[in-house]
């Protein structure tokens, strides 16, 4: 199964007037990552930011001043989700803009039924809450500690981490050991640097050598017809 976590910034809160000036997309299969990614600046034809929403993400006017516009991106975010699954946090947010991006260059709006709220998943599972991207973050020991603005890009990446756990991904991979890699993607074309530690997930035995043996001797006094005395390890 592919899917795309996904995040957008704006210029402000309302989509038929303010416009995406970032997005940001994390692409998984089978709900492990592959590696590939999509993200742009945009520059918002005019509309200016909103200084509550500069206060959010810190992107100014100055910083998307030369940028490609919604329309020379949007072939390409297309074909990116194409076919996939879209995970957002507070969906409607995000597709309401997106849709409201492809409206005003002619394209066929995303459908909700291709839609997952993580959101939703985590006031289900989490009902008295907090279920902000930072309060899940810290409910499932993600650290997002270089996260002092949002950032399409970087929240997609921390999002993916929140879904697998939301969905019970840990308790389903038996055991999978976290191993980080730190890694630095600088945006340059718009003055910003972002660090995203990632966290790649190798199988661990679960068993101590404890265990092993008393398993051992177990098979032992079952003799040498028992089925578990043919099993390899």
């Amino acid at each position: 199964m592919r899917e795309i976590v996904f995040d957008t910034e704006t210029t402000g809160l309302d989509s038929r007037l303010d416009r995406i000036i970032e997005i940001g997309g994390i692409e998984l299969v089978n709900r492990f990552p592959t590696g590939r990614v999509f993200h742009h600046y945009i520059e918002p034809q005019g509309r200016e930011i909103h200084p509550d929403a500069a206060a959010v993400h810190g992107i100014t006017n100055a910083d998307l001043a030369g940028k490609p516009i919604f329309q020379q991106i949007a072939d390409e975010f297309a074909a990116f989700i194409d076919g996939a699954r879209l995970v957002a946090h507070n969906a409607n947010f995000d597709i309401g803009f997106v849709n409201a991006e492809f409206a005003r260059i002619g394209l066929s709006p995303i459908g909700s039924d291709r839609i997952l709220d993580t959101l939703v998943l985590a006031r289900r599972k989490h009902p008295m809450g907090p279920n902000s991207l930072d309060a899940l973050c810290r409910r499932y020991g993600i650290d997002n500690s270089h996260r002092t603005k949002h950032g399409a890009l970087l929240d997609s990446e921390l999002l993916a981490e929140v879904y697998i756990e939301l969905i019970g991904g840990r308790q389903a991979a038996l055991g999978l050991e976290v191993v980080e890699q730190t890694s630095r993607i600088g945006m340059s074309d718009a003055g910003i640097s972002i660090e995203i530690v990632r966290r790649e997930r190798s199988l661990r035995p679960r068993l101590t050598d404890e265990e092993k043996a008393a398993h051992a001797e177990m098979v032992r006094q079952l003799g040498a017809a028992a089925l578990w005395a043919t099993a390899t390890e």
